[in-house]
């Protein structure tokens, strides 16, 4: 691919996962020599789709000299780092966020790795929240006393061709001048219908022959009755009072409408979790038929390719495991625009 500069670049992608943001870059053009993450069930997606070498290592035993022996003799370094979200979510607001233990730590790994490495981009996507965190603050402030201009801000994922309402704070940083995200790069969303409308009809707890990815979770008899009654868009709050959960009928539980919901063909889906794969778990429910969507389902609402392998052929589909790494990725398609934000500063920065 041709960036209009003629200087040998690669990528190092620190919490990898199964390799959305790999592939969106390799998409683009973006040489990835080396995913790293903690999770051993990431290996086998992240190597077998991408053919980049998958460490699984703590990132806090990760050294400066370990990640630039990576990089090996590219002129142009780039570091990636989407450190996992769940302690800056809307659901961890209620615990101590200004630790440096444990996952709080992570961020301050990640501007660790920065220090000992000196790439010439760095780029982190993280949930919006994430800047309302003293960790957060430290990572800027210490990527502008290393002489980095940075950007950050929260893009609507849906814009760069993610069939998903999933906002996201995307950071980008740079030795060379300034640089910011590309512009929106889709007029209006994708929609559900558009990303999943042609996929095989299967039942609750029915996996597709062709496709073992292609299979959706059981359903209880009160659970089938709910999601029988469930209309696209609409909320438990339309259901009879016999098919109400306890939970919802308390003062609290009714401030949580967007669980047991129907998905809507014509808009973009919700953003996908970890238990995307639960009808209880948010709004997860097929637009038509009686269950939650599959997790093929979800991963092609992360934008990942239709044919996409998360495992090996004769092992067993956990939705624990599998739903952990399509939830946690990075969309292919916001890592694609990522990329390019990232190809489009260097043609201009290297080459003037």
């Amino acid at each position: 691919m041709n960036f209009g500069f003629d200087v040998s670049f690669s990528c190092v992608d620190l919490f990898c996962g199964a390799g959305g943001l790999t592939h969106g870059f390799t998409q683009e053009g973006i040489p990835v020599v080396a995913g790293i993450d903690l999770d051993p069930a990431c290996r086998f997606p992240y190597e077998t789709n991408n053919t980049v070498r998958f460490l699984e290592r703590d990132i806090s035993q990760v050294t400066g000299d370990e990640i630039n022996e990576l990089f090996g003799d590219s002129e142009l370094k780039i570091l990636a780092g989407c450190a996992p979200c769940q302690p800056f979510s809307t659901y961890a607001q209620r615990y101590e966020t200004d630790g440096i233990d444990g996952k709080w730590g992570l961020l301050y790994q990640f501007v660790r790795l920065v220090r000992e490495t000196n790439p010439d981009v760095i780029t982190m996507e993280n949930v919006p929240t994430v800047v309302r965190h003293q960790v957060f603050h430290d990572f800027v402030t210490e990527l502008k006393n290393l002489e980095y201009h940075v950007w950050y801000g929260v893009v609507d994922s849906s814009l760069y061709g993610v069939p998903q309402s999933r906002r996201r704070m995307v950071l980008l940083a740079s030795r060379f001048g300034e640089i910011r995200m590309i512009e929106p790069t889709h007029s209006k969303p994708m929609t559900v219908e558009e990303a999943i409308g042609n996929m095989p009809i299967i039942e609750a707890g029915e996996s597709n022959p062709d496709d073992k990815l292609h299979i959706a979770s059981t359903l209880s008899d009160k659970n089938l009755q709910r999601i029988r009654i469930s209309k696209p868009g609409g909320t438990w709050r339309d259901w009879p009072e016999h098919l109400i959960a306890d939970c919802h009928k308390s003062k609290t539980g009714k401030t949580y409408p967007s669980v047991y919901g129907r998905m809507e063909w014509d808009k973009p889906a919700p953003t996908m979790t970890t238990q995307c794969y639960g009808f209880g778990n948010g709004r997860f429910g097929h637009p038509e038929q009686d269950r939650a969507i599959s997790l093929r389902e979800a991963a092609i609402l992360q934008s990942f390719p239709k044919d996409y392998v998360f495992l090996p052929e004769e092992a067993e589909v956990s939705f624990k495991a599998l739903g952990r790494m399509i939830g946690n990725a990075v969309p292919v398609e916001l890592g694609r625009a990522i990329a390019r934000s990232i190809t489009n500063h260097l043609s201009i920065a290297v080459s003037s």
